[in-house]
């Protein structure tokens, strides 16, 4: 049995946590194994959900970046063993996209961080997690709607790989979402911002081969923060002048890129990061199967998705697409970092 209003989800499986709203919990989602793109099956799939709103409001998925989690709203469970949302100055009561209005849906994604099935989950303790897709994903969500009692979505909101996903799931199953909302994110990935992600995966297995996954870990992170944002913020925030004569390498920026690895380290398993960070260069959707209404944002200082890439996307895509180029300091960061655009996109939808 799936209860939908009682605050526990139930299919033979395990909760995570109750609350009276929102609904949320984990639940095995398939009776056969899960066919892969990769061609291998998972004997299983547990999803990790969460789902705020009214019963009978429109549904609306929202996801993030490899590092975001089910819960994305903010103001909705007073509990101490729920995580705050990750975009909850957008999404929740009262908010842009708003969760007394619309019914606003995440899930963890596979082979990821949370509580879905992925390296973390212990029948895969010690083992290789094999590759997964967007298409992987997409087909997760086509799922579970179903498991959830919902016929179809009002949208599909992704940013970075989420919107890799979007993408993915619109080109399989039009027939379930009305419109996609699409930030900084293209149907295929930027062959420099594969390079510089594929680095950060060989720094990783080197440290998990030393075991020192952790510290790995939070190098790649300093790498990936460094193309995260752009040269003009940098420009402004930070100065050259070491911190410390006695440590060479204490630059400013360093004591910032260090503590974001360090502080990152505390909530991703590197086995994890490797997975989905793999997923992002494996990523490819046909824009020309992309026949559902479209709003792709493009930052214009994207280092990681340039914004010829959304164009090319634009004009490939085979129905109504519309592009909005916005310049940002915050670069690939901009969609957790200018809510006053973002704001205003959500309350559109």
């Amino acid at each position: 049995m799936v209860e939908l209003a009682g605050g526990r989800a139930e299919l033979g499986a395990r909760d995570v946590w109750r609350s009276p709203s929102p609904v949320g919990g984990v639940i095995n989602l398939l009776q056969r194994p899960f066919v892969l793109d990769c061609g291998l099956n998972l004997p299983e799939v547990q999803v990790a959900y969460e789902i705020v709103g009214p019963s009978n409001a429109p549904v609306v998925a929202v996801l993030g970046g490899i590092s975001a989690t089910r819960f994305v709203t903010g103001g909705v469970d007073n509990s101490a063993t729920r995580p705050r949302g990750w975009w909850r100055d957008l999404c929740g009561p009262g908010q842009a996209l708003d969760s007394n209005k619309y019914r606003i849906l995440s899930w963890d994604f596979l082979g990821g961080n949370g509580a879905t099935t992925g390296p973390r989950s212990s029948d895969y303790a010690g083992k290789t997690f094999p590759d997964i897709t967007t298409g992987d994903q997409a087909r997760v969500l086509a799922e579970l709607l179903p498991v959830l009692g919902i016929s179809s979505l009002h949208a599909l909101v992704g940013a970075s790989y989420g919107g890799m996903i979007a993408l993915a799931f619109g080109a399989q199953f039009p027939n379930l979402v009305k419109r996609l909302l699409v930030i900084s994110a293209a149907h295929r990935s930027a062959p420099l911002a594969v390079a510089w992600r594929t680095i950060q995966r060989q720094i990783v297995n080197f440290g998990l081969s030393e075991n020192r996954g952790g510290e790995a870990l939070a190098l790649a992170r300093a790498l990936g923060m460094a193309t995260y944002r752009t040269p003009d913020e940098f420009a402004q925030r930070f100065s050259g002048a070491r911190l410390d004569a006695n440590d060479p390498d204490s630059f400013p920026i360093w004591d910032y890129l260090r503590a974001r690895g360090e502080d990152y380290v505390k909530h991703m398993d590197p086995h994890a990061f490797l997975c989905l960070s793999r997923s992002i260069d494996l990523h490819e959707a046909d824009p020309q199967k992309i026949c559902v209404p479209t709003t792709v944002v493009a930052v214009r200082q994207d280092q990681l998705v340039p914004l010829a890439l959304l164009e090319e996307l634009a004009d490939a895509h085979a129905g109504s697409c519309e592009l909005q180029v916005i310049d940002s300091l915050y670069g690939h960061d901009a969609f957790l970092k200018e809510p006053t655009f973002f704001s205003r996109l959500l309350r559109c939808l």
